[in-house]
């Protein structure tokens, strides 16, 4: 029960602290509709379907990362990490609760992306459930990068810069703009590699079925990354941040 209440506190106030900040709340939403609007200005005829994926990913793939990579190096770098050590929780569960608001936070960044592709530009969605849980898997692998970074880095600056260096490579490898098909054979290899791609190719199987592998591969996949960043990044925190 205690350990539930500390999670649930500690969850609250990084809501309140960060992800609830007005200026967090605008750029959640702007980013995304800047990158439609961007699109909608270059070519008033292009194809919704082609995009629609790419700005639901571009949304969660940079709220999450920046977000996380920030706040936990920034509490880090204050010493107020060190006092939630202190809580009755295991180390473990404490990470869960730092990481519940950014996927959170990278779930509601897909919103407005869906809304106006679905409600504007009458963009159809093959399969809604399927959508949902696309977003949830995408938020999830996406967080877990951005706790990676952060127990690497040790300013805030430095976070960023990790963080950017696994993001923009991911925008042209992981299927959100450019098709995984169209790559050379060396770089789709690499794609193959990056969990973000199979996330990706979740999200697209939920919008108009093209998806290149598996739901349930793609299910194990992300689900053996996700399992490796976090105890990685566990076993890099008592190495690091507990001697």
């Amino acid at each position: 029960m205690k350990s539930m209440i500390a999670f649930w506190n500690i969850l609250s106030k990084d809501m309140k602290n960060y992800y609830l900040k007005p200026p967090n709340i605008s750029w959640g939403l702007i980013f995304p509709f800047a990158w439609i609007l961007m699109m909608f200005l270059r070519t008033k005829t292009f194809n919704v379907v082609e995009i629609f994926p790419g700005i639901i990913g571009m949304s969660i793939l940079f709220g999450t990362t920046s977000m996380l990579a920030v706040t936990i190096t920034f509490e880090k770098k204050s010493r107020s990490f060190e006092r939630l050590l202190l809580a009755p929780i295991s180390l473990e569960l404490l990470i869960m609760a730092k990481i519940t608001g950014a996927i959170l936070f990278g779930i509601f960044n897909s919103i407005l992306p869906i809304l106006i592709s679905v409600f504007y530009f009458k963009a159809s969605i093959y399969n809604p459930i399927s959508l949902f849980l696309g977003v949830c898997l995408l938020s999830i692998i996406s967080t877990l990068f951005g706790l990676f970074i952060s127990v690497s880095a040790k300013e805030v600056f430095e976070a960023q810069t990790y963080s950017n260096f696994f993001r923009f490579p991911m925008i042209f490898l992981c299927g959100l703009f450019v098709p995984i098909t169209t790559l050379p054979i060396y770089l789709r290899i690499i794609s193959y590699l990056l969990p973000v791609t199979y996330a990706m190719d979740f999200i697209r199987y939920s919008i108009d079925k093209s998806n290149l592998i598996s739901n349930t591969l793609s299910l194990i996949i992300i689900s053996v990354f996700c399992l490796l960043l976090f105890y990685i990044s566990i076993h890099n925190m008592k190495k690091k941040w507990l001697k």
